[in-house]
């Protein structure tokens, strides 16, 4: 601790930050412990084990086969946080490997029971097989759905070891005797196609079947997988799963057509570099190393699990099981009095409007884009698309207003990680319609949630804006908490202006008023506003910063951060995942407290809070405070003026802090414990959802 503690600004050593990676994998602890939680339903706790499963597959998918890159090109430089990538590997092998035996764990030891006593039962194989009606139901369902769509595929030199696609479920089989031409047989791979369910419920009038009996497809394959090699003797039958390199590579600076580069490199993406593999806990050695030797792969890439492969699956359960006596109540989110849906820009221009997702409803802001699309007043429309989904009522109300003549123009984030072909869907509908699209910016993605309507009033041209922590996308602003701002302040409404002028044009920006911008003024705003609650901590002023955001890991920041400490000024961060810094260390940040909050939405709200001694800042933002938001990406902080918003904010932020319900506190050695305190507990979701 005393190398953490050293007092020094100018050189820090590795001891004074938390790295990156291994903190995400903290985080995905914290939200596999909301499965285990029996305050939480529990059909929703099957949600947050899903969910662990598929942060997990994400941070292989992305992180850790970047990783591989730099080990396999012979990096001997340090990566990521001053750590070898060879000696990162070892440690995240490490750490995923008691994560995933942590997963399977809840869900053998603690899941399944608590269902079973709900009567919503996981039938095994061994139990299913000995009831002669169940096995009869499950057979014909095998030959029925399942055997005219399975292509097993024995081995031998005119059929190699196949292409695995990304995250498939599939079988490798072990054969005896003679095939059909008087060879051999050794293994087969059989693969489970993707149309196909992973959860089978057997019809309660099936004898013996309860309400909610369910059977895994791979029991129901592996019972029958003989009849797939007649002839021959299966002498075992394994499912496994392969995890690949999932990130897509465009040379930007050399395409002609970026929409065209990424559609031919999407269906490359089922078919990158293995970085993980996933087998059966009987699998023999033999047959596991193997599959390892035929991937590439090493043993510490390997996970042997006691379940299903593919726990993500199992998400589906909510939808096929009905008791909302599991699930988390209904909830409605409430429409906002302040928006008048008759004359909606009269309201916005008496005053500003902030809606807190999703305790207040997005609909406003589809009525927005819907209202701007029929007025006949209205110019022009510009917006930046990051996430939206599709069938999107955004796009929708874009299409109908270029339909009427608006001069549309959309900036479309094309390489928004795994919604690319989404997003190059809408892209190819708006320009259909008419509308302009342009990709962002090389090398930037254009991660900005902003819309701008131009509309003609007494004569002059008046600017409404939309600015949003989150992405315009109405399923997710249902699931994820944002703030969004409706103004129609004429420097924001110019700054955006600016914004949208730069991203389209791709001059110089012009200097903003109100608006903070990566990669040019966010990052020396953030570490100017910093430095001066700093200032005035060490003037005997006081100091105060209260942040919120979903990821804290760029360093200069941090060290700004530590400084302030060093300084008296009070500082409470509120992020919900990786968090690169030590709080609460003598010496260094004796006065930083950080916390996570886990809950049913998945916080997502940046705000940043400098009290300046009674004169404060408050801002919104798309950004956290990392590396790529800060650098690589096109982001803006907008500042809430209103003194009322501010204050509500403000109030919010206090309420999250005063959460020990669903929050976690980081220690000074960079783990987390629950902040649970008293009886008296405190959920600020649950606050938030009462109004």
């Amino acid at each position: 601790m005393n190398d953490i503690a050293n007092n020094g600004t100018d050189t820090f050593t590795p001891d004074r930050y938390i790295n990156r990676w291994l903190s995400l994998l903290e985080f995905n602890q914290r939200v596999l412990e909301q499965a285990k939680d029996e305050r939480v339903p529990l059909i929703e706790r099957m949600k947050f084990l899903c969910i662990s499963c598929s942060n997990l597959d994400e941070f292989y998918e992305v992180r850790v086969a970047g990783l591989k890159q730099m080990a396999e090109v012979g990096a001997v430089q340090a990566g990521p946080d001053n750590i070898l990538p060879t000696t990162l590997l070892s440690q995240i092998s490490e750490r995923a490997h008691a994560l995933v035996a942590d997963q399977y764990g809840t869900l053998n030891s603690v899941l399944i029971p608590a269902l079973e006593q709900e009567n919503i039962r996981f039938v095994r194989r061994v139990d299913w097989v000995s009831n002669a009606a169940q096995d009869d139901w499950l057979r014909n369902y095998f030959h029925n759905e399942l055997l005219p769509v399975l292509s097993p595929i024995g081995l031998d030199p005119a059929h190699p070891f196949p292409r695995i696609i990304n995250k498939s479920l599939n079988f490798v089989v072990s054969l005896d005797g003679k095939d059909a031409f008087g060879r051999t047989a050794r293994f087969a791979v059989v693969g489970a196609p993707r149309s196909l369910p992973r959860l089978i419920q057997i019809p309660p009038d099936v004898e013996g079947a309860g309400p909610n009996d369910f059977v895994f497809l791979s029991s129901v394959i592996h019972a029958y997988v003989d009849e797939l090699f007649p002839g021959m003797t299966v002498s075992g039958c394994y499912q496994f799963r392969v995890t690949r390199n999932s990130e897509l590579f465009v040379d930007e600076e050399e395409v002609d057509d970026l929409l065209l580069a990424l559609e031919g490199e999407l269906p490359q993406r089922q078919y990158g570099d293995e970085v993980r593999l996933e087998v059966a806990h009987n699998c023999p050695d033999g047959v596991w190393q193997y599959l390892l030797d035929k991937l590439g792969l090493t043993e510490e890439d390997l996970f042997r699990v006691d379940g299903p492969v593919n726990l993500n699956r199992l998400m589906a359960l909510g939808d096929m099981v009905d008791r909302p006596d599991l699930k988390y109540p209904p909830f409605t989110s409430r429409l906002s009095t302040s928006m008048g849906q008759d004359r909606i820009f009269d309201t916005i221009s008496r005053k500003d409007i902030l809606l807190h997702h999703p305790f207040d409803s997005f609909a406003p802001v589809v009525e927005f884009l819907r209202a701007a699309a029929k007025d006949p007043d209205v110019l022009a429309i510009k917006q930046t698309l990051y996430r939206t989904g599709t069938d999107s009522a955004v796009v929708d109300a874009l299409i109908k207003a270029a339909h009427a003549g608006k001069e549309v123009t959309v900036v479309v984030e094309l390489r928004a990680r795994f919604d690319e072909a989404d997003n190059i869907g809408l892209a190819e509908a708006l320009q259909e319609a008419g509308a302009h699209v342009v990709y962002g910016v090389v090398g930037h993605k254009a991660h900005a949630k902003m819309v701008l309507i131009v509309r003609r009033e007494k004569g002059r041209l008046t600017h409404y804006c939309h600015l949003s922590t989150g992405n315009y996308h109405p399923r997710t602003a249902r699931l994820y908490t944002d703030y969004g701002l409706f103004t129609a302040d004429p420097a924001i409404g110019e700054d955006v202006h600016r914004v949208f002028l730069q991203l389209t044009s791709l001059g110089k920006v012009l200097k903003l008023d109100k608006l903070l911008q990566s990669p040019f003024s966010l990052h020396p705003g953030i570490m100017a506003f910093i430095a001066r609650e700093t200032e005035h901590a060490r003037t005997g002023r006081g100091g105060r910063i209260i942040a919120k955001m979903n990821s804290l890991t760029e360093r200069s920041v941090i060290d700004a951060l530590y400084e302030a400490s060093q300084a008296g000024v009070e500082i409470d961060l509120i992020i919900r995942g990786m968090c690169c810094l030590r709080p609460g260390v003598p010496g260094l940040s004796d006065h930083i407290r950080v916390r996570s909050i886990i809950g049913r939405f998945l916080e997502h709200t940046r705000v940043y809070y400098f009290a300046n001694n009674g004169k404060p800042d408050l801002y919104c933002a798309s950004a956290d405070w990392m590396e790529r938001n800060l650098f690589r990406r096109v982001e803006t902080a907008f500042p809430i003026l209103d003194k009322k918003l501010a204050k509500r904010v403000l109030a919010e932020l206090d309420l999250y802090l005063r959460d020990n319900s669903q929050s976690w506190e980081l220690t000074p050695e960079g783990t987390y414990q629950r902040d649970v305190a008293g009886d008296d507990l405190v959920s600020a979701q649950q606050v938030l959802m009462e109004g």
